[in-house]
């Protein structure tokens, strides 16, 4: 059966001695981490050793989930332990769910020095990768391959083989962008704030690791400077090595300027101002509502994020789902309705992500709404775009058309 086998060895520990050699408090914060995780435990054992003198020997403890198990054995004279956790992946990913434990209880022990390994395990080509679209739905790809995986300091980044989607990148388990569809989101994330500003010339990309929306926006001439702030600095180096259908070799372009940082921060603290700004997210919704990304859009951020804009300038970024989360959508406008007069969400499907995909433009003065077809096409002969494999004119209108369920998500002016 496809899954995720994880294994760490912890040395040097320093943790309070009570979680080496007592069954009770092991059993109580191996029980509380795998439940946060989200996991069924179904059953437990916790057995201590002793030495011949009596004294402690450690621990082995096991935890019996609907999704596999959780193992734990500690050596309190070595002040090590060493982890074992197996979740299948039947009926949707619990890879993020194995990881969380692990690195709770590595946070727990807090060892000097650790040592992990991964394993997919299952039948070779057959792995599905499952997306939740909410607590209750889900999506799934097949992944034919995995071509690469890597754990940097902040999240684990995959690159896998499809047939429908061809390479994709994957981020702690969730689908972020792929060969063969991104440019429906990049595209659309792009084009409609490029072509509606008279002549952008600066932006500031948050995010965009994958370098698939500096492909974009370097496809308008007029553009002078990219800023990319991406905090993790290995999406890039991953997207450079893998990604070349996506970012076209425009990563390295000597119009983008790398920051590897944390580009909420460097909003705040910058003194730039961009006539484009995009924020380029990981999905700003998750099935269990945390989302670094949702919580740092607050109003203070967005009301900052104006600063950095010019008069003409405007804001850019994804909403999620309006049908699997209408609250976060919905609170998400109302907060840029604080800091924007414009305000303009239109929506796109994604086949990767398996759903219909909110979007947003946000200024002081300019209505990308208001522009007309003749004009759009006018600006893209003008610039000479090449021939978008999904944006038009015609397009350009469409996206702005909202389904009235969509309509009542909008914030009462």
């Amino acid at each position: 059966m496809e899954g995720l086998h994880l294994t760490a060895d912890c040395f040097d520990c320093e943790a309070a001695p009570e979680y080496f050699v007592s069954p009770e408090s092991l059993r109580l914060c191996l029980s509380n981490i795998t439940v946060a995780a989200g996991l069924t435990i179904v059953g437990e054992k916790f057995h201590p050793f002793t030495h011949e003198d009596g004294s402690p020997a450690g621990v082995t403890g096991a935890l019996l989930l609907a999704e596999s198990h959780v193992a734990i054995h500690t050596w309190p004279e070595r002040n090590a332990i060493t982890l074992d956790v197996y979740v299948c992946n039947f009926n949707h990913d619990n890879g993020s769910k194995a990881r969380q434990i692990v690195d709770a209880l590595i946070a727990l022990f807090k060892p000097r020095t650790v040592s992990r390994q991964e394993l997919q395990r299952g039948e070779p080509g057959t792995g599905l990768a499952w997306e939740a679209l909410s607590n209750n739905s889900f999506a799934a790809t097949r992944i034919n391959q995995v071509v690469a995986r890597h754990t940097s300091a902040m999240q684990d980044i995959e690159i896998a083989e499809t047939t429908d989607f061809g390479k994709v990148m994957r981020i702690d388990g969730a689908m972020m962008t792929s060969e063969k569809d991104e440019f429906f989101y990049h595209e659309c994330l792009v084009h409609p704030a490029a072509i509606a500003h008279p002549e952008p010339r600066t932006a500031l990309i948050i995010g965009g690791g994958d370098g698939g929306s500096c492909e974009e926006l370097l496809k308008h001439p007029s553009i002078t400077s990219v800023t990319l702030c991406e905090i993790d600095a290995d999406v890039v180096a991953m997207a450079r090595q893998h990604l070349g259908k996506i970012h076209r070799g425009t990563l390295d372009d000597s119009k983008i300027q790398h920051r590897y940082e944390d580009g909420f921060a460097y909003i705040g603290s910058s003194t730039d101002c961009y006539d484009l700004i995009l924020l380029d997210l990981t999905d700003p919704v998750s099935p269990t509502g945390n989302s670094l990304a949702a919580t740092c859009m607050t109003p203070a951020f967005f009301q900052a994020c104006a600063r950095r804009l010019t008069a003409q300038g405007m804001l850019v970024l994804h909403l999620g789902s309006p049908f699997y989360h209408p609250e976060r959508f919905s609170a998400t406008l109302a907060k840029l309705r604080t800091a924007f007069a414009q305000i303009h969400p239109y929506t796109v499907f994604i086949p990767l992500y398996g759903a219909l995909w909110g979007m947003a433009i946000a200024s002081k003065e300019l209505n990308p709404q208001a522009i007309l077809a003749s004009t759009v096409n006018q600006r893209i002969k003008h610039r000479g775009l090449p021939l978008l494999k999904y944006y038009n004119a015609d397009v350009h209108q469409a996206l702005f058309a909202l389904p009235n369920y969509v309509k009542d998500l909008m914030p009462a002016t």
